[in-house]
């Protein structure tokens, strides 16, 4: 299963015991459990429900999953758990499901291709995923700092041969941690930085990490506790930053690792440089060690949530827009560009003396420069609109039609 002997694993009964606890392997004890009742009587009671996996979760796509597992072990009911215990959230319409494993994607592919094609406005089976890196393809990149107070953009990335978070194991989780912490020690230039495990970081650590708004808590969100990933924290998980404090990766969090690269002000370009860049070496360095990242050419890179598929990627500004934002076609122009806005504090913060966090809408079906391209050319059209409206003029005119 994995290379070597890296991971010890014992098996009892057909279960495997793995950083203990109990993991069920193959078909055969997950059909022994399902088969005392019929699927009807498992099937979730979605009646309440508003997420993407209650939109398309029927009982007889139930009845032909529920019994099959990946070869990890993993389960539809799983996949859904997280859905069936959060019906619904106040301000966007969830997922409502994750994949524990690469290999979820195919198994239930039943229920997920479903919800992929929902969640990114139409993507189907034939559809084949871009990959693009080359940052030198960015047309712009530059915003007027006047608006733009600080410019991000951050994916995330999977080691190939391990559980994903919501179904690791602990042994799973510390080695994934030491390949990528590895990793990361290598990296050259002004990609050279320190990797901080959360779990013996040092008072004086932890409260520049604060200082600096690096440190990542304990999730408390409803949707990614159902989902299984904040089991054992803060055990194997980490912070990478480089010395120039605009580059980071974080470690088994949501994803195996969430890669960002940021600064303050609006140069955009220079910030996705940064990232590709970063992205290369990191992988590099990765294969160097053997291991890989999760991909194939139609879903593109794999992570733990379906709404990330494909690059992962959210290429994100704050910005000041106190005129625009009162603007009664604010929402629809947004939409129009394949933008769409959040509190700086997050998904769950409103915004705060009209500045707000801007971001791509899209993440699969289109490549990384394609995404960035997005949002240079949306944020420059939404300042734009924020001048002429301090100045009292029409915006008409730079409405997308």
């Amino acid at each position: 299963m994995f290379r070597g002997s890296r991971l010890a694993m014992a098996v009892v009964g057909g279960a495997a015991i793995l950083g203990g606890a109990y993991y069920f392997r193959g078909n055969c004890a997950s059909s022994k459990k399902y088969s005392r009742f019929p699927a009807s009587l498992d099937f979730p009671d979605l009646s309440k429900h508003n997420n993407i996996m209650s939109s398309h979760l029927t009982e007889a796509i139930y009845s032909q999953l529920r019994e099959k597992t990946t070869p990890l072990g993993y389960t539809l009911d799983q996949c859904i758990q997280t859905g069936v215990d959060n019906p619904g959230h106040p301000f966007i319409k969830t997922v409502g499901m994750v994949a524990g494993d690469e290999e979820s994607y195919e198994v239930f592919a039943g229920l997920f291709d479903p919800v992929i094609d929902d969640r990114h406005s139409g993507y189907p089976k034939t559809a084949k995923h871009p990959t693009d890196l080359d940052a030198s393809k960015l047309k712009g990149g530059m915003f007027d700092e006047n608006y733009v107070l600080s410019s991000r953009v951050r994916t995330g990335r999977s080691v190939r041969g391990f559980s994903l978070p919501p179904a690791c194991t602990r042994a799973e989780r510390r080695e994934v941690e030491k390949i990528v912490s590895s990793a990361l020690a290598s990296l050259p230039g002004e990609l050279k930085g320190k990797y901080y495990p959360l779990k013996g970081m040092t008072d004086a650590e932890q409260e520049q990490l604060i200082k600096d708004h690096f440190l990542f808590d304990k999730p408390v969100s409803p949707l990614l506790l159902a989902s299984g990933m904040a089991r054992d924290w803060p055990d194997a998980r980490g912070i990478f930053h480089n010395d120039r404090k605009n580059f980071l990766v974080w470690v088994n969090e949501e994803d195996h690792t969430r890669v960002i690269s940021m600064q303050k002000g609006g140069n955009m370009k220079e910030v996705f440089e940064r990232f590709c860049d970063g992205l290369k070496q990191v992988e590099k360095s990765i294969k160097t060690g053997g291991y890989g990242f999760m991909w194939n050419e139609h879903l593109g890179y794999i992570l733990t949530c379906p709404s990330n598929l494909g690059t992962g990627l959210r290429a994100g500004v704050h910005v000041k827009l106190p005129q625009l934002s009162k603007h009664a076609k604010f929402e629809s122009i947004l939409t129009k560009l394949r933008l769409q806005k959040r509190g700086t504090g997050g998904v769950d913060t409103a915004a705060e003396g009209g500045t707000y966090d801007i971001s791509n809408t899209d993440r699969l079906g289109k490549s990384e420069v394609e995404l960035v391209q997005v949002v240079v050319d949306g944020v420059t059209t939404l300042v734009d609109m924020e001048k002429a409206l301090e100045k009292g003029n029409s915006i008409e005119s730079l409405i997308p039609k």
